[in-house]
């Protein structure tokens, strides 16, 4: 164990402690949640990093995403062509890339994965998977029925999540929507990972493993989190409960492979419209910060860098360097975290595999750390798309999902660099996810 595991492990008793401070009713605070849900991410990582089975079984995970992606670009060739192939591939006619399309040979997935999910759900293979996890939770950290269910539904899924507790949305305390929406951007969709993937399997061989044990971590982080900043203090109506997902099953497998395509399709539209609107919009900032930043340079004889994502990425400098990352990369993977908040994960994970191809990262538990901390939709498009999406099920509660959105906001970030802090606490030379 390097000094650097133990600065991660550091971190994670101090992020709990930092959004303690942050919380709404402090006295509040159920500490048996806080125990069992860092107690769970601290059992996930030690299986997942040290047991040498646990780290075979991601492994195969990796290899399973993989081939399932190699399957899902198939139609992306069939429709684009040249225009599907990697950087450096060569096509069956002995065409080449024309280099890195990100709409053409990673956001076409999506629709794949989302059509695969849909049919898993008509086998009722994730209904299963669903319901283990949330008596796993509500057993140990005594979450009410509800909350619980949604939280293990967002390792597997993303906004969709809050329709398999539907029934129960109007009746929700506060605290329980806050997990709500918490849980479901400091996670990932299955439907989006296979993007990620795309993006840095070249540079990180077995992103695919640290993406999904990513998604495991994250569920009882996003509840120690939101329990923290948001602590319950009404009675959940559905506490102690054990609650089936609601959800409505196909009439046949074709149907579930048509309407899930549909969704992804949607999906990919949603990422396309919030990738052109906010890589726009964060042009626009730095324009005018980088003019407003040019005169006080000049005024005060400064050579600082004026833009969003340096200044949050000061923000989060004393985080990422908890997170366990060596100093001379921190400052670099703030910026990616900071990116993250204002320009969605995608662009982050983009600008990752660019630092690792470039050999700007000095250590390689860098790279690892910092794919954990990006590791959920914890930005400011995704609150709106969650929010919006929980209050059109249940519109009479749009004011209090509203009003307690930016601490969900803050809840899944925070969640988020939990999760990179336990695998930072884990992560050596010799893990087999790194290849040791």
């Amino acid at each position: 164990m390097s000094i650097f595991n133990l600065v991660s492990l550091l971190g994670v008793i101090t992020i709990p402690a930092f959004a303690w401070l942050c919380s709404s009713h402090r006295r509040a605070v159920s500490f048996r949640v806080v125990a069992w849900g860092i107690g769970l991410q601290l059992l996930f990582g030690f299986f997942i990093f040290v047991v040498p089975w646990g780290g075979r079984v991601f492994l195969f995970l990796n290899r399973v995403v993989v081939r399932l992606l190699d399957s899902a670009t198939a139609g992306t060739r069939f429709l684009f062509g040249r225009l599907a192939l990697p950087p450096g591939a060569v096509g069956e006619g002995g065409e080449t890339s024309l280099g890195s399309i990100l709409i053409t040979q990673a956001l076409p997935t999506i629709v794949f994965f989302a059509a695969l999910i849909s049919v898993l759900y008509y086998l009722r293979i994730m209904p299963v998977l669903i319901r283990l996890f949330a008596r796993l939770f509500s057993g140990t950290m005594r979450l009410s029925g509800a909350e619980s269910l949604c939280a293990s539904s967002n390792i597997f899924v993303g906004v969709e999540s809050a329709l398999v507790v539907r029934p129960y949305l109007r009746d929700m305390t506060v605290s329980e929507l806050t997990t709500i929406l918490t849980a479901g951007m400091a996670t990932i969709a299955s439907t989006v990972l296979a993007l990620y993937v795309t993006l840095l399997r070249d540079v990180l061989p077995t992103i695919a493993g640290h993406l999904i044990s990513a998604s495991l971590l994250s569920a009882p982080a996003a509840v120690v989190m939101s329990k923290l900043l948001v602590p319950e203090t009404g009675k959940p109506k559905t506490l102690g409960l054990d609650v089936k997902p609601a959800y409505e099953r196909e009439e046949n497998i074709i149907m579930a492979v048509i309407n899930g395509a549909h969704s992804g399709l949607k999906l990919l539209g949603g990422i396309v419209a919030l990738l052109l609107a906010f890589l726009g919009l964060l042009a626009l900032v730095d324009l005018i910060l980088g003019w407003m930043g040019g005169n006080v340079n000049q005024w005060f004889g400064w050579n600082a860098q004026w833009s969003l994502s340096s200044f949050l990425g000061l923000i989060f400098y004393p985080f990422t360097l908890l997170l366990g990352v060596p100093p001379q990369d921190a400052l670099q993977v703030a910026r990616l975290i900071g990116e993250r908040t204002v320009a969605t994960e995608v662009v982050s994970y983009q600008h990752l595999a660019e630092l690792i191809k470039a050999g700007a990262l000095s250590h390689p538990r860098s790279a690892v750390v910092a794919s954990y901390a990006l590791c959920g939709f914890a930005h400011v498009a995704s609150l709106a798309i969650f929010i919006g999406g929980a209050g059109a099920l249940v519109p009479e509660r749009l004011r209090d999902l509203s009003r307690t959105g930016f601490r969900a906001l803050l809840a899944a970030t925070l969640a988020c660099l939990q999760t990179a802090a336990v695998a930072g606490a884990f992560v050596t030379g010799g893990s087999i996810l790194l290849g040791g």
